[in-house]
């Protein structure tokens, strides 16, 4: 068979599945009702370090919820701002807000699994709802939380929520977020099957049934990993509990990060050990990447080029492999502009996909350089990555 026969087949089957997933998931991941109720009292539960410019406002979404809350609890993880006192100036003033004041980083523990179990051991509701500080919960955003429950019968529900982005960076790679869980999982059907590699969350709002929460073992079984929300569901799935995933673009908002440096360093805490921490995974996923979302425009730039300037000749396969990169890159165009159009993201992220993934390609390198030489950076601390997220030392608090 023509090798070039069997490129451009490859070629054509890559490029149309992001956009065939992400057709499908865009009209049936589910955004929750806004008439749902949780399975039982709620806890919000918040770990903040060095919080102080999000709290607040963290705070004032939580207390404006549609949906009753027992108690707001938020864990001051050795802040060096004014999170702490902002928390109990709130706090003075509604009785369902508490701070918890935190001590040292206890070793072997990540920063962000200890916060949530000091969270969890204080908190009294029968659904444990962690956010982070940088989250806003929408009005009726528990309500559609709690209609999963209702209705998938689900043990924890995570949700990713809307991104908002300001600086040029942020536009670039955040959308990017989006484009990875809709384009390669059927997301409906992930509280369906049993598997654990079947997952998708998002640590930003996870919510669980305490009686979950405690069968798992809380975070104190992830204590040491730098991405507790994938670690912790895939044990709970493995242990056969049902996790549920909902578009949350009506359920809350969030900033995730608010410069270059934070989503350089985000990411790369993040994409090695959320991908298992394998080279073969992190390969594979560069791989596909490039070959559905780089790779067609390279081709057709180079054959218009390439035919335009005689240095390859026009043949029946070399145009046949010219239609499918064509039709790539139209493929491309259409997934980006479905995904601006549902979530609200910027246009000219359209026109730019082929350079965010590049970028996210760079992201991944430096992510894999990180966690082998154990220089994972996050929220003033640094991780030990072969260490499985230990931490080493510790760094000046970022503000």
């Amino acid at each position: 068979m023509d090798p070039l026969l069997i490129i451009t087949t490859a070629l054509a089957i890559v490029v149309s599945i992001p956009l065939g997933l992400s057709v499908f998931n865009v009209i049936a991941w589910r955004r929750g009702r806004a008439d749902g109720r949780m399975p039982g009292s709620v806890s919000v539960l918040i770990p903040a370090r060095n919080e102080a410019q999000n709290i607040e406002a963290c705070l004032a979404a939580a207390q404006a919820s549609r949906h009753p809350i027992l108690e707001i609890l938020v864990y001051d993880d050795a802040s060096t701002d004014e999170t702490a006192a902002r928390v109990e100036a709130i706090a003075s003033r509604d009785s369902r807000v508490r701070l918890i004041r935190g001590a040292e980083l206890p070793r072997g523990w990540a920063g962000k699994s200890h916060a949530c179990h000091r969270l969890a051991e204080a908190a009294r509701g029968e659904i444990l709802a962690f956010i982070d500080a940088d989250v806003r919960l929408q009005p009726t955003g528990l309500c559609r939380l709690g209609s999963e429950y209702e209705d998938l019968g689900a043990d924890l529900v995570s949700a990713i929520p809307r991104q908002e982005t300001v600086t040029w960076f942020e536009q670039l790679i955040l959308p990017l977020l989006h484009l990875t869980y809709t384009s390669w999982l059927p997301l409906p059907l992930i509280h369906c099957h049993r598997d654990p590699r079947f997952l998708a969350v998002n640590g930003q709002v996870l919510s669980i049934r305490r009686s979950v929460y405690e069968a798992v073992g809380g975070f104190e079984t992830v204590r040491n990993d730098v991405v507790e929300d994938m670690a912790f569901c895939r044990l709970a799935k493995r242990l056969g509990f049902r996790v549920a995933f909902a578009d949350g673009h009506c359920i809350a908002r969030c900033r995730m990060y608010r410069s270059t440096a934070e989503v350089w360093e985000g990411f790369s805490k993040n994409l090695y050990r959320g991908l298992g921490a394998r080279l073969t995974s992190l390969l594979g996923v560069f791989g596909l990447y490039l070959a559905a979302f780089v790779i067609p425009y390279a081709v057709a730039i180079a054959i218009f080029t390439g035919t335009s300037a005689g240095v390859i000749e026009s043949t029946p396969s070399i145009e046949a492999l010219l239609t499918v990169a064509v039709a790539g890159v139209a493929a491309n165009i259409a997934l980006r502009a479905l995904l601006a159009w549902r979530y609200d993201q910027t246009w000219w992220g359209v026109v730019t996909h082929p350079f965010a993934v590049l970028a996210l390609v760079a992201i991944g390198i430096n992510s894999f350089i990180w966690h082998q030489r154990g220089t994972i950076r996050w929220r003033g601390r640094i991780y030990g990555g072969r260490a499985g997220g230990l931490p080493t030392t510790t760094a000046p608090p970022a503000h």
